[in-house]
């Protein structure tokens, strides 16, 4: 299976652990000692060592993020383009809720695969959507429940 199909099915099992909260079906989709990169600053985002940390902070930044709105749509823009033993796709995230304004930015996902699993994930948002993110967790954050200090 290519790299670029072995996504695709990563994709969609995560879809699946959202809708069900049940993250341990990704399991089969990491390396032990996988990495996670979010270049964003904690809680959004950090640097997470071990299949482990990786789950625990997908259902973290699902619980204190992503669930806090009504509704949460992604789209593909651009990819995904593999490259020898990586995946990288750019996407855009919107979310919505009553009584405030919906978010929606883009950010770019890279998955290093080491056989059939990924040993290394980078999410990477640029500076100006970390700024649009921090005004809007400061001006909206409270009204949905989310603290930048969870």
């Amino acid at each position: 299976m290519s790299k670029t199909a072995q996504f695709g099915v990563y994709a969609a099992a995560f879809e699946k652990a959202y809708a069900s909260d049940d993250w341990s079906v990704l399991e089969p989709f990491f390396t032990e000692a996988a990495s996670y990169q979010i270049n964003f600053d904690p809680p959004m985002g950090g640097c997470f060592e071990g299949r482990a940390a990786i789950l625990a902070y997908f259902k973290q930044v699902v619980d204190q993020f992503d669930r806090k709105f009504e509704s949460r749509e992604l789209a593909l823009i651009e990819g995904p383009r593999e490259d020898g033993d990586s995946v990288w796709v750019r996407g855009r995230a919107t979310y919505r809720a009553a009584g405030v304004p919906d978010l929606a930015f883009e950010l770019e996902e890279t998955a290093h695969f080491e056989g059939e699993r990924i040993c290394r994930l980078e999410d990477h948002y640029d500076d100006a959507t970390k700024r649009q993110l921090d005004a809007y967790l400061g001006e909206h954050g409270a009204k949905l429940g989310i603290s930048e200090d969870a």
